[in-house]
């Protein structure tokens, strides 16, 4: 199916909606994602998107209406768990390796987080989006790598630090660029665990 077959509206009821494949509405997600994180939430247009994969803007209207629902879904679209599958057999391993994954995509997620920064304070659907995509699932997967090491006995089920893992990985993530002018690469990330996390659990 060609794309502007994909994009022709059809009449259900009194509404009138496009067919966009599956394919193409990732087309659209993708760029308006890779727009905002070049030129900014602000930046961003409804008309920019359509120019750049080639519909009409009416496509995006009908189909999303606004900007902020139109983002919101391209966000909700990438949810996603780096972490998910790690299990090295002990929690010292598996918040090592959570580290050097969270380092791999750290510089396309945090310059969309930046991006993002603002708008997500002015709107309530792209803040809870945002947290759907790229915040919930990580510490659910880190809640998890945790609870095992408790289980398995590595780490008291009290000890305080657990409640600020998620926080303190996360945190350095949006904290070096500003700080010290540089992404949190997997090896930088790998040493601040090491450093700060680890101690912090009482684990080698």
């Amino acid at each position: 199916m060609t794309s502007q077959a994909a994009e022709r509206p059809e009449t259900v009821g009194t509404s009138r909606r496009s067919k966009i494949t599956p394919e193409r509405e990732q087309e659209f997600f993708d760029a308006v994602l890779n727009q905002i994180r070049e030129c900014g939430y602000d930046a961003v247009t409804m008309e920019k998107v359509a120019a750049s994969t080639r519909c009409s803007k009416s496509t995006l209207y009908r189909q999303w209406r606004t900007k902020p629902r139109f983002v919101a879904a391209a966000l909700r679209s990438r949810r996603q768990t780096r972490f998910t599958g790690i299990d090295t057999g002990t929690l010292a391993g598996d918040l090592r390796e959570a580290a050097r994954r969270a380092g791999e995509w750290a510089v396309k997620d945090t310059t969309l987080l930046q991006a993002l920064g603002h708008a997500v304070t002015r709107d309530r659907e792209l803040a809870q989006a945002l947290r759907e995509a790229l915040v919930e699932p990580e510490i659910a997967a880190l809640d998890e790598i945790l609870r095992r090491g408790v289980e398995r006995g590595e780490v008291a089920w009290d000890n305080p630090a657990l409640d600020y893992v998620p926080a303190q990985i996360f945190g350095v993530l949006r904290a070096r660029p500003v700080l010290e002018g540089e992404d949190a690469d997997p090896d930088y990330l790998v040493r601040f665990v090491e450093a700060a996390v680890l101690p912090a659990l009482s684990l080698p």
